[in-house]
């Protein structure tokens, strides 16, 4: 990626899409209907504002935990900001399966890989519970749970 990140997808004719919420609409959009709501409706919009939560919010809230460089104070306030956009999350998880209602989305996708990485850089899903459950039903998935497997990230 000329932006020195991930993610990045090449297309057949060579040309790159690039930051995560754009790339999973690219995907959502070679099958209508799927993983996206139709465009123009409420719906998609919802879809939209969450893309951009999970990109501004949780993603870049990360940051600072993966910086080795990072003081402790500012990795436990990211932790704490974290927390406060997680509640978000988890209101929204108490009424509905998924970020946009009873069905997956690309939301649910990317908020999936994003969350996936707090056991590993400690930042406490326990108070959490209907966000847990969430990562376990969409780790169910098979296609997620093939993808995981893929990658290592599980056995």
């Amino acid at each position: 990626n000329p932006k020195g990140y991930v993610p990045m997808l090449v297309l057949d004719d060579g040309s790159k899409l690039t930051e995560a919420a754009v790339v999973l609409q690219y995907i959502a959009d070679r099958r209508p209907g799927t993983l996206a709501p139709t465009l123009g409706g409420k719906d998609h919009y919802r879809l939209i504002e969450w893309l951009n939560f999970i990109a501004t919010e949780i993603h870049k809230g990360f940051a600072p935990l993966w910086d080795s460089s990072a003081p402790d104070a500012t990795k436990e306030s990211a932790r704490t900001k974290l927390a406060t956009r997680f509640g978000t999350v988890e209101e929204t998880l108490a009424k509905q399966s998924y970020l946009t209602g009873e069905s997956f989305s690309i939301a649910d996708i990317y908020l999936f890989t994003i969350v996936n990485w707090a056991g590993m850089l400690k930042v406490d899903l326990t108070p959490f519970p209907k966000l847990q459950a969430f990562m376990t039903r969409v780790a169910a998935r098979p296609k997620v749970h093939a993808a995981l497997k893929e990658e290592g990230l599980i056995k």
